[in-house]
């Protein structure tokens, strides 16, 4: 299980360097650039399947921005007691809204257990589904990958970046972490000069 595809998707809300949040899905063309930059994770929930197939289109990124809204609602929940991203205090879903639309959402893909016994080897069992459209498979994958992350012990490290302007969610990897990347702690260090600074005239 990996962070790496429901972080990402969470990360496509980001501060726009402006002092305002910038929308990765806002429109086709960016949910399209954001497909080709996720295509090997993806490929892990989708069955192995290229996603990108016939997805990119207005159907297609709203049902990934309700995805990406419920799993930032989760996010919000799974960091408490601390604040969520800035960027989602008037936009969260209820908890158990969130919990139905992902619940919903992973189950476009329908999956089966397949045991696989070669005559030289030991059984193995895999996991394999389908979905009638490629639509379905990526919004599906999504969603699955959102639920194993929340489901799983890394939940408990995750953190909504503390620094100014920043509106991430990451996974603390080491004790000494608070940021969701260096820039953002260089960006914080200079706040809190400043503000020392200010004081002090």
């Amino acid at each position: 299980m990996s962070a790496q595809l429901p972080l990402a998707l969470a990360s496509t809300i980001r501060h726009d360097g402006n002092g305002g949040v910038a929308d990765d899905l806002g429109d086709v063309a960016g949910l399209t650039r954001w497909l080709d930059e996720q295509a090997e994770p993806l490929r892990e929930y989708v069955g192995g399947r290229d996603p990108l197939v016939g997805v990119a289109d207005e159907q297609t990124r709203l049902e990934v921005v309700a995805v990406r809204r419920a799993t930032r609602t989760l996010f919000a929940v799974a960091v408490r007691p601390g604040p969520p991203s800035r960027a989602d205090s008037s936009s969260l879903l209820t908890p158990p809204a969130a919990v139905d639309r992902l619940n919903r959402a992973a189950g476009l893909l329908p999956v089966r257990p397949v045991l696989s016994w070669p005559e030289q080897g030991a059984p193995t069992l895999s996991w394999q589904g389908e979905a009638s459209t490629a639509r379905q498979r990526l919004v599906a994958g999504l969603a699955r990958s959102a639920v194993e992350f929340l489901a799983s012990p890394a939940r408990d490290l995750l953190r909504a970046c503390p620094a100014p302007r920043c509106v991430r969610y990451f996974v603390k990897d080491h004790v000494r972490q608070e940021w969701c990347k260096p820039s953002c702690g260089n960006r914080a260090r200079v706040a809190r000069h400043y503000q020392r600074h200010s004081a002090t005239r």
